[in-house]
């Protein structure tokens, strides 16, 4: 268990009485509220009053044109600005909340619920809620390193402190992003380690409770949304055929290699920049308040690459972009009958992750559900494996294995090699 000294109540007090600092306004779509999020939507909003919620929804209100080709988004810079400027807060306080993330992913690493459970106030219903989901998504965890065949030997977190307020007596609400780092190695190649990067962004109560430092309320983007409720697969064969895959060896185009990087540099949350935990293109708009911003960035990669020039039906220009652009479901269309991408599979996990072993820097992950494209991802590197890893927006991802948070039996995937040479 953390423990705290008593010291670290009056860290907060004073950091808190500097900045009167507010919340922003989440959109619930991109949210994850434990479980029976209804239920703890219509909770907290009794905690708020009018006046509160008047104003954050005035902080977070999007502007969408009437024209659906002529869609408008959040500005860029000054999201930036936002997310990594200075902030009035205890860096002792950063540190703090930073160990509670380590202690977290420890536990859930080491598939020890017990350590797990000592971190949730599990008396109250939201607490057990937010307990329940890290449960779940433990074991899947578990489940995809198992299909995999990979041990992760080091989870660790990067936290930056958005806002934060006292709501009562020894209990605050912090917005925080976090920057968690994976590594991992392959049951046959333990000496050569991997690693990848999640971005996420985390709406959380704390209560310090006999100078221990307990959550009792906690939602954020997940990204293994869509799978904590996957049925154990056999998965025996998969597991064998990785690893008897071997490393490739990569000879990418000029602007395959800008595209790479381009992505790399501008993924948000997880982005690979050592003085910033948050960064998109100032240049570009952010979606992720009409929708979501995956397509978005996956288009911006494609352009800033140098290969792709814009056309009256995939366009972005001046804060407005066309539904190809910017929607994953028209963007995933558009590769296809422009010709500028065609299909190397398509199907349920089990019918393509063989055929995903083709796919190189800059070709296009779409992920189906309900019969239609929810989510793309760009193929930036490959894993010591040859095992592609995709880069993307919301969830946040850098060099992510490209089924990771995606193993639901209802989603198919679209693998999609585009034409960059």
């Amino acid at each position: 268990m953390i423990r705290y000294k008593k010291i670290f109540k009056i860290l907060l007090v004073l950091s808190l009485s500097i900045g009167g600092l507010n919340f922003i306004n989440l959109k619930d779509d991109y949210f994850i509220y434990a479980q029976h999020k209804e239920i703890y939507e219509n909770e907290d909003k009794k905690e708020g009053s009018k006046k509160d919620n008047d104003k954050n929804k005035k902080q977070g209100s999007q502007r969408i044109d009437s024209n659906p080709q002529n869609i408008q988004a959040e500005d860029g810079n000054e999201k930036n600005k936002d997310m990594n400027k200075t902030q009035d807060i205890s860096k002792e306080y950063e540190l703090y909340l930073k160990d509670l993330f380590d202690y977290r992913n420890k536990a859930i690493m080491e598939h020890n619920e017990e350590i797990l459970k000592g971190l949730y106030d599990t008396d109250i219903k939201f607490g057990l809620w937010a307990y329940e989901h890290e449960i779940k998504k433990m074991q899947y965890l578990k489940n995809w390193s198992d299909k995999q065949g990979v041990v992760f030997d080091e989870i660790d977190a990067k936290v930056k402190v958005n806002k934060m307020r006292e709501r009562e007596k020894n209990l605050y609400g912090i917005i925080c992003t976090v920057c968690t780092k994976y590594k991992y190695y392959y049951e046959n190649q333990p000496e050569i380690k991997n690693e990848f990067q999640i971005g996420t962004q985390h709406y959380l109560h704390v209560r310090v409770k006999d100078d221990q430092y307990v959550i009792t309320k906690e939602w954020y983007t997940d990204p293994f949304a869509d799978s904590l409720n996957l049925e154990h697969i056999n998965s025996n064969e998969i597991k064998s055929y990785i690893l008897a895959q071997n490393p490739v060896e990569l000879n990418l185009s000029e602007k395959q290699k800008k595209a790479i990087d381009y992505a790399h540099k501008y993924c948000g949350a997880a982005t690979n920049v050592n003085d910033k935990i948050y960064l998109i293109n100032p240049n570009y708009k952010d979606f992720n308040g009409d929708g979501g911003d995956c397509a978005n960035f996956a288009s911006q990669i494609m352009y800033e690459s140098g290969t792709f020039s814009k056309n009256r039906t995939w366009n972005y220009e001046k804060g407005a972009a066309t539904k190809e652009w910017v929607n994953a479901q028209g963007f995933k269309n558009y590769l296809i009958y422009s010709g500028r991408g065609y299909y190397l599979a398509k199907g349920s996990y089990q019918e393509v992750y063989k055929e995903a072993y083709k796919l190189r820097p800059g070709d296009i992950v779409g992920y189906e559900k309900n019969g239609r494209i929810t989510h793309v991802s760009t193929v930036t590197g490959l894993d010591s494996k040859g095992y592609p890893l995709v880069t993307c927006h919301n969830t946040d991802r850098l060099l992510v294995p490209w089924d990771l948070g995606w193993s639901d039996k209802a989603i198919k995937f679209h693998l999609i090699k585009v034409n960059y040479e």
